[in-house]
C-alpha cells in the first residue's frame, strides 16, 4: 500500500483512521460572500443519486452542495432562497442548461445575469448533428455550431447571428418536413436531428452572450466538470463503500478541497 509506505503508518492504522472519517461527516458552514459568479451543475453518482454543487468561480470553492435523486426545481429553489436569507450576494449564474436549474434560478433570482455554458451548447448540438451530417443543412449548421467558442466580441456575435438567421431562412421548410411512420401511422419530422440541434441553439441564444458584456461572467462550467471528474476518479479507487460512507467520503472530499483553496493550494 503506497500510502502506508509514504506515511510510515501501518495499513491497519490507516484503515482505522480512514474509517473514523467515513463514519462521520464534517460540519459544513455557508459563509457570507458578495458578488459571487456562481456555477451550478449536477452529476450522477449512480442511477438513483445525484450531487448538486454550487461553486464560487472566483475562489474555485464550493459554496454549498446537495445530495438528491435528480436536479429538482423545488429543491434548488429552496437552496437559492436560503442563500438570500444568509445575505449571500450572487452576481451571475452559469449553468449547463438543465431545465429545472434554469427555472429555479428564474424564480428565485429573476433579475440576476444567467449565462449558458457554451461548451454544453456545442456538445449538445453536435451530438444531434453527428460528426458527419448527411444533409447540406446539417453540414452548414454544424459549421456554425463549431464557431461558437470563437465568438469574442459584439461584432463576432452579430455576424454569427446573421449567419444563423440566414441558415434558418434557407432551411425553414427543410426542418419542418414530416414523414408518415409506416408502422404507427404517426407524422414525424423527417430531419429531426437537424431540427433538434437548431431548436436547442435557438433557445439558448438569449443567455449565450452575457459574458461578452460582463467579462467576469464565466461562459462555461468547465471548472465544475473538472472537479466532478477528479471526485469520481477518487471514488473509483474506493469502490464498494456503502451509500452512507460514500456520501461522507464526498463530504470530506469537498471539505478538504475548500480548505486547500482557502490556504492557497
Amino acid at each position: 500500500m503506497d500510502i502506508a509506505k509514504e506515511s510510515g503508518y501501518s495499513e491497519r492504522h490507516l484503515r482505522r483512521w480512514f474509517d473514523g472519517y467515513l463514519y462521520k461527516a464534517p460540519l459544513w458552514t455557508i459563509k457570507r460572500r458578495a458578488g459571487i459568479r456562481m456555477l451550478v451543475d449536477g452529476t450522477w453518482l449512480d442511477k438513483e443519486h445525484c450531487l448538486i454543487v454550487y461553486r464560487d468561480n472566483a475562489s474555485k470553492s464550493t459554496v454549498y452542495y446537495r445530495f438528491a435523486s435528480a436536479e429538482k426545481e423545488y429543491e434548488i429553489i429552496k437552496d437559492l432562497e436560503a442563500f438570500k436569507q444568509l445575505k449571500i450576494s450572487i452576481s451571475s449564474f452559469t449553468t449547463d442548461g438543465a431545465e429545472d436549474i434554469i427555472r429555479a434560478i428564474k424564480y428565485a433570482y429573476p433579475r440576476t445575469t444567467r449565462q449558458r455554458c457554451i461548451v454544453h451548447i456545442e456538445l449538445e448540438c453536435l451530438s444531434w448533428l453527428t460528426q458527419h451530417p448527411k444533409s447540406s443543412a446539417g453540414i452548414t449548421l454544424r459549421r456554425l455550431v463549431t464557431k461558437i467558442s470563437y465568438i469574442k466580441t459584439h461584432n463576432d456575435k452579430l455576424f454569427w447571428l446573421k449567419e444563423l438567421m440566414k441558415w434558418h431562412e434557407d432551411n425553414e421548410e427543410f426542418i419542418k418536413q414530416k414523414t408518415v411512420n409506416k408502422e404507427t401511422g404517426e407524422m414525424t419530422y423527417t430531419h429531426d436531428s437537424v431540427r433538434r440541434a437548431y431548436i436547442h441553439l435557438h433557445r439558448a441564444i438569449p443567455n449565450m452572450f452575457k459574458h461578452l458584456y460582463q467579462p467576469d461572467v464565466p461562459n462555461n462550467t468547465n471548472g465544475l466538470e473538472s472537479f466532478f471528474g477528479h471526485l469520481k476518479d477518487n471514488l473509483r479507487i474506493h469502490r464498494g463503500l456503502s451509500l452512507e460512507h460514500r456520501n461522507n467520503f464526498i463530504k470530506w472530499y469537498i471539505f478538504f478541497a475548500n480548505e486547500k483553496k482557502k490556504n492557497g493550494g
